[in-house]
């Protein structure tokens, strides 16, 4: 594939809008289409950022010739259809994290986009940020030693709303699986997907929803993960690695520009602003890969995608969370407490 990579977007919600912004910022893709629930907001969403090709059915933007990958930034109860629908309509898929409510879910759409031979990836934008990047590259030449504690957080204050994504149990709402996702894939990067021990506690609010949970991830060799986050309360969003021979400090670590290695006395700091919105580099890894024949990103593979969806399965069976159609306990709940 050498033409630009013609993008659709499934979904015209506020996720959907940061998305088409970030192509902007992609020279080798281009915007093609939109699939929305209804015309009227099809077409809302194609005249503010000019798409031709506009669908009143996701169906019919799953079906259109005139595109190569589909973004699925849906609610996350949806995700597992949407992207199936368009891995069944041959096309790539870049799904919206978190990737879908639970692993069981996710581990269909994986064996769908093997069966299918069609590129999957989770759109965990932070991955792809070049200040992540640079600390990926930093852990890679072990420039702090052996890795030992990652301690993250990632939390604000929304209003409670029982009706919005956030807070209605049947939108998958709560602190873990919106924000507390991006804490469980920090520890991934750093230790592996698959940690050996879990602990959690929450507090559930009214509607039944974590509106904060504290994790601790213990993996094999000693390394051990503090996570929280929070829909109800503010934290710094920051991120520490610490090692046996220097720590790295990720100030705002889910939109990275910024990244501190100190070994000792020394220090050093990198800046790397976001050329566009941020959003733009995962849709050049998507390119990338489909580009040399790639069905996923080495960045993050699916199977890192399943382990992740697994911990944080083991984490609302920890804090007795459980969302509608759930109605028996997951296969994938084996990791050990304490």
């Amino acid at each position: 594939m050498t033409a630009p990579i013609r993008w659709g977007i499934l979904g015209t919600g506020n996720i959907a809008k940061q998305f088409a912004r970030g192509l902007q910022a992609v020279p080798d893709a281009t915007l093609a289409a939109v699939g929305s629930r209804s015309q009227a907001s099809a077409d809302a969403f194609g005249s503010e950022f000019t798409v031709a090709r506009r669908h009143a059915t996701y169906e019919a933007l799953a079906r259109d010739p005139e595109v190569d990958a589909i973004y699925v930034s849906t609610p996350h109860p949806m995700h597992q259809a949407n992207s199936e629908l368009c891995l069944r309509a041959g096309k790539a898929v870049l799904c919206e994290k978190p990737f879908t409510i639970n692993a069981t879910q996710a581990a269909q759409v994986i064996a769908l986009a093997r069966t299918e031979k069609r590129f999957l990836m989770e759109a965990m934008w932070t991955r792809f940020q070049p200040a992540i990047a640079r600390v990926r590259q930093w852990l890679q030449e072990g420039a702090i030693g052996e890795p030992r504690i990652v301690q993250a957080d990632f939390g604000f204050r929304a209003g409670v709303d029982p009706k919005s994504r956030l807070f209605d149990p049947a939108l998958g709402g709560g602190a873990l699986l919106d924000v507390g996702v991006y804490t469980v894939a920090m520890a991934s990067m750093v230790f592996g997907p698959t940690p050996t021990r879990i602990d959690a506690q929450a507090h559930l609010g009214s509607t039944g929803i974590d509106e904060q949970t504290a994790m601790v991830l213990g993996y094999a060799g000693g390394g051990l993960a503090v996570l929280s986050c929070a829909v109800r309360t503010n934290t710094p969003h920051e991120t520490r690695i610490i090692g046996t021979e220097g720590s790295i400090h990720i100030p705002s670590f889910w939109r990275a520009t910024k990244a501190t290695l100190t070994r000792g006395s020394a220090t050093e700091t990198v800046e790397m602003p976001f050329t566009g919105n941020g959003y733009n580099y995962q849709a050049i890894e998507v390119g990338r890969c489909l580009r040399a024949g790639l069905t996923e990103s080495p960045v993050i593979s699916l199977d890192e995608t399943l382990a992740i969806m697994r911990t944080m399965d083991a984490v609302r069976d920890r804090i007795g969370l459980r969302y509608p159609d759930e109605s028996t306990k997951s296969s994938t709940l084996t990791a050990k407490k304490g």
